[in-house]
């Protein structure tokens, strides 16, 4: 009998991350971990200088979703790429979700335990 294939989870930089991917992965949201990386910036020989991946990539919807943790202040250097991808790549759809956002998110759907880890003075210090 042939089984199909495990999808191999991968291996996520922050632990939003993977709280977003079980999120999508309970309501059966297809999704890709940093598919595409886009250039932002070159220098006089063509050479890529400043580039952007996405966190995530969600086929069906045709988005891509980069998650932030960062303090409001520090979030302008990230709201400045995603400006630059709609500048060079119009027709790409990016959505950044903030630190709240994720956090109002996360407490929807029970994961309270992980809500509290990137809200309050001890995440934002690690950040």
């Amino acid at each position: 009998m042939d089984e199909a294939p495990k999808k191999v989870q991968p291996v996520f930089i922050h632990p939003i991350e993977e709280a977003f991917a079980r999120i999508l992965n309970f309501y059966g949201v297809e999704w890709q971990y940093e598919p595409r990386t886009f250039p932002l910036e070159w220098d006089e020989n063509g050479n890529v200088i400043e580039a952007f991946k996405p966190d995530f990539y969600l086929p069906q919807q045709d988005l891509y979703v980069e998650l932030t943790t960062l303090r409001p202040k520090l979030v302008r250097h990230k709201n400045r790429k995603l400006r630059r991808i709609k500048e060079l790549y119009p027709e790409v759809n990016v959505k950044l979700f903030k630190r709240r956002e994720l956090r109002n998110m996360m407490l929807r759907f029970g994961m309270i335990e992980e809500a509290e880890r990137i809200f309050g003075t001890a995440a934002q210090e690690k950040d």
